[in-house]
């Protein structure tokens, strides 16, 4: 990726940090894909560090990247099996990574899963979704945590451009940068969170297949 140098100061203060060596563990390194280990259902792509898993279909890309494939019959605007998971259990951490979808695209990122069986019950979902130049935004639209808080601002870009997403999940409060805005700054997930709701002490992150054609790329965690 090219690191383009801009001569406005005031631009800085929008910009999403670069993506640092430190503390990261990272799936590809631009250089080479992930070693990849098929195990009965499961596909894991291991790398740098870092390994996802899955039942379906993402595939690697001979740019780096993993692209999920729907399988005949499937469809947006349904949840189906073939979820990306990170392999270990997380508490605090960041995760950022980069994804790409079509006009109507429909994903999401998951984090504190402490049950497989359903991220949607058992965890919190960042929504992913195509809504570029929407004005009134709520919870189910791009940047906003499901149930809980709509984003800040509308930091979606055009169907067919890559995005870049970092969550920060510190002491119970999560925040989010889209594309080099802040769409969740500091959301006290823990006071917020839906009633009856668990918010585990630690567990999964995941990438929601959704049956829509969906790209992912410069996936990476680190620990706090």
């Amino acid at each position: 990726m090219k690191l383009l140098i801009f001569s406005s100061i005031s631009f800085f203060s929008f910009v999403l940090p670069s993506f640092a060596d430190d503390g990261f563990a990272s799936i590809f390194n631009g250089k080479e894909g992930p070693k990849v280990k098929k195990e009965g259902n499961w596909t894991t792509f291991t790398g740098n560090g870092m390994s996802v898993k899955t039942e379906g279909n993402w595939k690697v890309q001979s740019d780096g990247s993993l692209f999920l494939d729907p399988r005949p019959g499937e469809k947006g605007w349904t949840r189906y099996g073939s979820y990306l998971w990170l392999t270990e259990d997380y508490e605090d951490f960041v995760f950022e990574f980069e994804y790409k979808h079509g006009k109507g695209g429909n994903s999401g990122l998951y984090f504190r899963i402490y049950d497989e069986s359903d991220a949607t019950k058992h965890g919190f979902e960042v929504q992913i979704l195509d809504c570029y130049g929407k004005k009134k935004l709520g919870q189910h639209d791009l940047g906003g945590v499901i149930q809980t808080a709509g984003p800040l601002t509308n930091a979606s870009k055009p169907a067919g451009e890559w995005n870049r997403m970092q969550l920060t999940m510190k002491e119970g409060k999560v925040s989010v940068v889209l594309n080099g805005k802040k769409v969740q700054d500091n959301m006290d997930l823990a006071a917020k969170k839906p009633k009856g709701k668990k918010l585990a002490d630690s567990g999964k992150i995941a990438i929601q297949d959704h049956g829509q054609k969906f790209s992912v790329r410069s996936l990476r965690v680190k620990k706090l």
